[in-house]
């Protein structure tokens, strides 16, 4: 009995030691997905593209338009925005905005990823289309463009208390995808939403991270919580370890413990039993051009490459570069001149064309015969 409990015992640590299979995972709530966040690979899904309430987490999309609109020039973080009585008077999570007040851009914003303000978004709502209801257009066509077809939204707070909230819908993968689109594209929203605690106001106002992973996930990043009655308890989650970014997104959780634990819990199978590589091109990949302005033109690969693979498979990964011997001119920009394979042992993981990376233009006639002329010349030294 003594040596079946220590073999029991033992079997247990192996276990415990082996990381879970996607269909062993154990995840509350009414959809969920997790989202590589560099390929966009679905690593985890349940109930994905279900068309529920997202409350709060509305405003990755709000925070979205907002940092477009930021790096495009169009507004600035120092602007000054002057509260309207229809942003002051927003319920549920805010900061108590009194009409006629002026913050910064810098600090709404600040205020929506923290604290989830739901003021603050309607004021910079406001501030950037001119009304709440202009600026949802802009989220529905932005919505479109990034092809999230389950996803209406009626307002950019997530509130259940719009006239239209039953229509006010998006999924589980939509959420990843914009959650994705937000954190890859505008990393300085980072500065905010990795933010524990801080204040407002020159400081006489508080703000409390309402996703709990920021304190208590190594490597959190962001990135919103959200809850309504209608909604339940939602959270889109996202971290980065060892060069891999991942998204968890839970809907319709019963508890705010549910959706953190949830969360959690894809985010550790992510990061358990999967690595994003990003092989590096060997040499200076210059290959020799016959009659063109110039005498050798660089291969470089024709699209990024990142490929997200098993974790057993990293150590095993490696390149083959085939390139063309020579290249007559003309040679145009991003013309294939190879082809890049990379595989994991004997598998075949990606072949991604080289291209050219620049133009190489034909010699002109006259060109050719001042080539010449200076040959003779050189000859005769």
């Amino acid at each position: 009995m003594k040596r079946l409990g220590i073999f029991l015992a033992l079997l247990l640590v192996v276990l415990c030691a082996v990381p879970a299979s996607a269909a062993s995972l154990e995840v509350a709530g009414k959809s969920a997905v997790l989202m590589d966040m560099a390929t966009g690979k679905v690593l985890y899904e349940q109930n994905a593209h279900e068309k529920l309430p997202p409350a709060s987490v509305t405003k990755v999309m709000t925070m979205l338009l907002i940092m477009e609109a930021i790096d495009s020039g169009r507004i600035g973080w120092e602007d000054v925005v002057t509260v309207s009585e229809a942003a002051a008077a927003k319920g549920g999570s805010q900061i108590y905005l009194k009409v006629g007040e002026q913050m910064t851009v810098s600090d709404m914003l600040k205020s929506v990823a923290v604290s989830s303000a739901n003021d603050c978004a309607c004021a910079l709502a406001e501030h950037i289309a001119g009304s709440e209801s202009a600026f949802v257009e802009q989220m529905n066509i932005r919505a479109g463009q990034l092809k999230m077809y389950d996803t209406n939204f009626v307002n950019c707070t997530g509130l259940d208390d719009d006239i239209n909230a039953k229509e006010h819908l998006t999924s589980a993968y939509d959420i990843a995808v914009m959650s994705r689109e937000l954190m890859v594209n505008h990393p300085d929203i980072q500065k905010f939403t990795t933010i524990w605690m801080d204040t407002v106001r020159n400081g006489a106002f508080g703000l409390s991270n309402t996703n709990k992973l920021i304190r208590f996930y190594p490597g959190a990043t962001g990135l919103k919580t959200g809850f309504t009655s209608a909604a339940g308890y939602c959270l889109s989650a996202t971290a980065r370890r060892d060069g891999m970014g991942l998204i968890a997104v839970i809907m319709g959780a019963k508890t705010s413990q549910e959706r953190f634990a949830g969360c959690k819990t894809m985010l550790d199978y992510g990061f358990a039993n999967f690595a994003l590589v990003r092989p590096e091109i060997p040499g200076d990949n210059e290959i020799p051009v016959t009659l063109g302005t110039k005498k050798t033109v660089r291969a470089i690969p024709g699209e990024q490459i990142e490929l997200l693979i098993d974790k057993a498979q990293k150590n095993q990964v490696n390149i083959k570069l085939e390139l063309a011997d020579a290249l007559a001119a003309p040679v145009s920009k991003g013309q294939k001149i190879g082809t890049l394979t990379v595989r994991a042992g004997e598998q075949v993981l990606s072949q991604v064309p080289m291209v050219a990376a620049e133009a190489v233009p034909k010699l002109t006639w006259w060109e050719l015969f001042v080539q010449l002329l200076q040959k003779i010349a050189m000859a005769k030294q």
